[in-house]
């Protein structure tokens, strides 16, 4: 078997028994699903990022329109699950179409601006149709209404299991990208595009693809945590949340299908245990950054695959 496969589809098995040996406290194991959710959309922002080199601080846009879509297709219209789940990939997927459209008619620091602009935007909407949003409030999905396949996911231990198949898809289908033809013009894209143009690539259209699977990941994560938890906010659609996703890229490793898991985790727990020592954590927070950032430029991984491991997609 490669050895990519042995990495990759071994990690998710340690994920797996971690939970199934019981080593997770009650405490870990719902940070752990909080964490492969969130994984999973910053697997969609490499894509764009890691994969095509388009950078964008307006993810939290399609994160949240797949949030809210299946949010309050429950609320407000009684939909299941599945149905939301439906509603919110399509949803996304249409959005990131005609965002993509728009945001790729500019290039470099033009392209970050515009899609802060239309993710500002978003939030703003949700707060100025706060009587279907509940703006600032948010909705609290019941109980009664997170069941799936007479699987309650409100229960922690089947939500870490639901956590965990979202993301082992989204980790799966990122390795494909990363192996396939598609995923190797996305590299030469991001390398050199005026190359890969002359060699008869439609790069605008590679691009677009590009975006559309990115915010349709980003939405599925956003759908998946809203049901998964319990609640829709405001708060996801704000800036923060397309910062997010790019620190955990940057740290776990650009361009590697494992880094944002990494990066995820790392940021998770540097955020829980600096504010258990001090009100003032995010001074911590951001020497520790400055650090991993001086001595690790590639990301942690990243760093691996350079110096030791060059075969880590």
């Amino acid at each position: 078997m490669r050895k990519d496969l042995i990495l990759h589809f071994g990690a998710l098995a340690i994920l797996l028994f971690l939970e199934l040996l019981g080593v997770f406290s009650d405490y870990h194991q719902g940070n752990f699903a909080r964490i492969l959710v969130l994984a999973a959309y910053g697997i969609g922002y490499n894509v764009l990022f890691g994969y095509t080199g388009l950078l964008s601080l307006g993810h939290a846009l399609f994160f949240s329109a797949g949030l809210y879509a299946s949010g309050l297709s429950i609320y407000h219209l009684d939909y299941n699950v599945g149905q939301s789940l439906i509603l919110a990939i399509c949803f996304s997927a249409f959005f990131s179409l005609v965002i993509g459209y728009l945001a790729l008619r500019t290039v470099g620091v033009s392209f970050m601006i515009v899609t802060l602009m239309f993710s500002q935007v978003g939030y703003l909407c949700i707060l100025y149709f706060g009587g279907i949003t509940r703006g600032d409030e948010g909705i609290v999905i019941q109980q009664s209404s997170r069941v799936f396949l007479s699987l309650d996911l409100s229960d922690p231990t089947i939500r870490y299991y639901a956590a965990l198949i979202i993301f082992s898809l989204c980790l799966i289908f990122n390795l494909w990208i990363a192996k396939s033809s598609f995923g190797r013009v996305l590299i030469a894209i991001r390398e050199n595009s005026d190359r890969a143009l002359m060699l008869g690539y439609n790069v605008h259209l590679y691009k677009l693809f590009a975006v559309i699977i990115s915010g349709t990941i980003s939405g599925l994560a956003g759908a998946c945590y809203g049901i998964l938890f319990g609640y829709v906010g405001a708060s996801f659609a704000a800036v923060p949340y397309s910062i997010f996703p790019l620190l955990w890229v940057l740290i776990g490793g650009v361009g590697t299908v494992l880094g944002p898991l990494v990066g995820a985790i790392f940021m998770f727990y540097l955020i829980d245990y600096a504010s258990d020592i001090t009100d003032a954590y995010m001074i911590i927070v951001g020497i520790t950054l400055l650090v991993v950032t001086l001595y690790a430029r590639r990301g942690l991984l990243g760093e691996l695959r350079y110096r030791y491991f060059k075969w880590i997609p």
